[in-house]
């Protein structure tokens, strides 16, 4: 297993040794150690690779991942799984602001809390938040799903388009055109695979409650014709 020290190692080092990696490589684990609040940890990643990077990260980790599994055991920065594609990363501890924003696909798991626009503009990311999430969380939020097992804060999707937000806590206010929606046995159903997936088994998906959009803000009245 490949280890960089980056202490001692360039990270531009470690970045091009993922980039390198190609079919068939032997080296497909690698560990990092002393990232001490490194930005841009493990980006732009394109091969199926574990990734574990022993303490905290600063921005961007992980950012545009595809098919790799980056596990921070410490807490990251802003941007956290920044327009990842696929795969999935999991912080162990707190994820700063704006974390997997923009994310296209894979799973981002947050095992502490997530700070204020965590899944901003999401458009098919699956995020599962073990704490609390911050405001303006999943802001103009496209496509995907957003968990929080903890309670999320003021202006809980915003202008939200199809993304599908399910809250265990409480809200503290909901954002424009963000209203709560019934959980019907489909939700039931795709929140328990979520759950499955990011390895938590100590709650049940009739815990929470949905929310999702009310297909106003994005739709033409011509009564508001003189607002546009």
């Amino acid at each position: 297993m490949p280890t960089f020290d980056l202490a001692i190692t360039p990270l531009r080092d470690l970045n091009q040794a993922l980039h390198d990696v190609a079919p068939g490589s032997n080296d497909l684990h690698f560990e990092v150690i002393n990232p001490r609040g490194s930005h841009a940890v493990a980006c732009g990643v394109s091969a199926p690779v574990a990734i574990d990077v022993q303490g905290n990260v600063g921005y961007y980790c992980g950012g545009m991942n595809e098919d790799a599994t980056i596990t921070i055991h410490g807490s990251a920065g802003p941007g956290v799984g920044e327009n990842m594609m696929s795969g999935t990363i999991v912080v162990k501890g707190d994820a700063s602001q704006y974390a997997g924003a923009t994310a296209c696909g894979g799973m981002l798991v947050i095992e502490g809390n997530a700070s204020s626009r965590c899944g901003i503009s999401m458009k098919g990311v699956d995020i599962v938040v073990r704490g609390s999430i911050g405001h303006m969380s999943a802001f103009m939020a496209q496509a995907g799903n957003l968990v929080v097992l903890g309670d999320a804060g003021d202006a809980l999707g915003d202008s939200l388009y199809e993304a599908k937000i399910f809250v265990r806590g409480t809200v503290k206010s909901l954002g424009a055109d963000c209203i709560p929606k019934a959980m019907k046995p489909k939700h039931l159903e795709r929140l328990a695979q979520l759950l499955e997936r990011a390895g938590i088994t100590d709650v049940k998906p009739e815990e929470f409650k949905r929310y999702g959009s009310a297909r106003k803000l994005y739709t033409f009245h011509v009564d508001n014709a003189d607002a546009y």
